[in-house]
């Protein structure tokens, strides 16, 4: 294969509608495979709202928008990922269940198609293992919200091809984004550094020595961050991130990526961030107030 036209995406969470959608806004012939139509309809709707939102801003003609819908083919069936030369892998951060998706996908694509995982940490080496192509595997781990972020990680393990990982970095590429060349370390660059100082913050305030409010103000005024660690935490969700914490604790074994117990909790707890409406910050009124759990 010397160039990707049809690209299929499973997930159509946050990340897989957001793939999808600048997949498709890119010209590519998208399906959007769920595993219930109920998922699929919220996936679709929020590529719809985008795509409307771009209209009323005057960034896509109304003629643009239907295009690009007409692009996008969504489906709960597997079997219409047979022609796709690239599938995008956006489930949910679990190694078993991606091992059981992309042993699916073997029976099912062309031998030239080519697999890519969006998982944030775990190994591609080990992903690769699990399917019957790991020289046409690749991590292409997009950032929330995928339509706005403009980084993508590509990720090679030991045994991707040159020819796999030119054809993943330049779909990144083609889709509006700029790419980064990554080895398969777990973290790869970004959550390698993020990770941490999030959880350095944590540790801070259950030290006692910032309120959560201030600790973020510091970060934003006197770094220039676009937001605190708190406030990334809830939008990144507290629950991805203790999964990436205990992925990644059991890969270095070393201290700084080990959850703190205020994190454990909070997880336990329900206190998800946005997404649940609480995590560090209650979301529930016109403006975020910090919430009844550490408070």
């Amino acid at each position: 294969m010397t160039e990707i036209r049809k690209v299929g995406v499973v997930g159509a969470g946050l990340m897989g509608s957001g793939i999808a959608q600048v997949s498709a806004v890119a010209g590519y012939d998208t399906v959007v495979r769920e595993v219930e139509q109920g998922f699929l309809d919220r996936g679709m709707a929020r590529i719809a709202k985008n795509l409307d939102r771009a209209v009323a801003k005057e960034k896509l003609g109304p003629g643009e928008r239907d295009v690009i819908a007409g692009r996008l083919h969504p489906t709960v069936d597997l079997a219409d990922l047979a022609g796709c030369d690239l599938v995008v892998e956006a489930i949910t951060e679990n190694l078993e269940a991606k091992h059981e998706l992309f042993g699916a996908l073997g029976g099912v694509c062309e031998d030239d198609a080519i697999f890519a995982s969006n998982t944030s940490s775990l190994s591609i080496t080990e992903l690769a293992a699990g399917t019957d192509r790991p020289d046409r595997f690749v991590g292409l781990h997009f950032f929330n919200p995928v339509p706005v972020m403009p980084l993508v990680e590509v990720v090679r393990c030991g045994q991707t091809s040159e020819e796999t990982f030119d054809l993943a970095f330049a779909f990144a590429e083609s889709v509006g984004k700029s790419p980064i060349a990554c080895g398969d370390n777990t973290g790869f660059v970004v959550n390698r550094l993020l990770v941490p100082y999030m959880l350095d913050a944590i540790r801070a305030y259950e030290s006692g020595i910032a309120s959560i409010p201030d600790i973020d103000k510091g970060l934003r005024l006197g770094c220039g961050y676009p937001m605190g660690p708190f406030t990334l935490g809830d939008f990144v969700g507290l629950d991805t991130l203790y999964h990436i914490t205990e992925i990644m604790y059991d890969e270095y074994k070393e201290a700084r990526f080990a959850s703190p117990p205020l994190l454990r909790r909070m997880f336990l707890a329900g206190y998800h961030g946005r997404k649940a409406g609480k995590g560090f910050y209650d979301y529930s009124g016109d403006e975020p107030v910090v919430s009844d759990f550490v408070k």
